[in-house]
């Protein structure tokens, strides 16, 4: 077995024990009703489970070909980079989701998010990042306030 294959299927496995630990704390979560605030988390881990499931059946089949070693390397040091500043970003917003409040600091996140997660050679829109980021954050926030009637921190827009 190839070292590629090898860490698709140890991904997959990870992911799919995660979805399961995750499905069997929510269960302990108390239910009034069918969308209450444990529906989210069972959402969450089902889709946890279904994403170890597909990860395992993907780490299975054959792995493609590398050209060379050096693409290799190159394609993981991109990717840590990726994860790294993936992870600051959840930090920071994290540390500055209640102080600021849900809408801005979501909208700024999601802008954020959608540069690192832009291809090395693409051009980065940013525009219809920005477009994007913040009629998603305001969509997210108003389901959440006025659809699950579940409050959100505003911050200082104090909404």
């Amino acid at each position: 077995m190839d070292a590629f294959k090898r860490k698709e299927l140890i991904t997959g496995g990870f992911m799919l024990a995660a979805g399961i630990a995750y499905l069997l704390a929510t269960m302990s979560l108390p239910r009034k009703s069918f969308i209450d605030a444990a529906f989210v988390p069972y959402v969450l881990a089902i889709f946890m489970c279904g994403l170890g499931v597909l990860q395992l059946v993907f780490g299975f089949r054959n792995a493609p070909a590398a050209d060379s070693p050096a693409d290799d390397k190159k394609g993981e040091v991109s990717e840590y980079g990726t994860v790294i500043k993936t992870l600051a970003l959840i930090a920071a917003y994290i540390a500055t989701l209640e102080p600021i409040g849900f809408p801005i600091v979501t909208a700024i996140y999601l802008y954020l998010q959608f540069i690192v997660l832009t291809p090395h050679g693409q051009k980065i829109g940013h525009v219809t990042y920005a477009i994007t980021a913040i009629i998603s954050a305001i969509v997210i926030y108003l389901i959440f306030r006025q659809g699950f009637d579940l409050m959100l921190p505003s911050g200082v827009l104090n909404i």
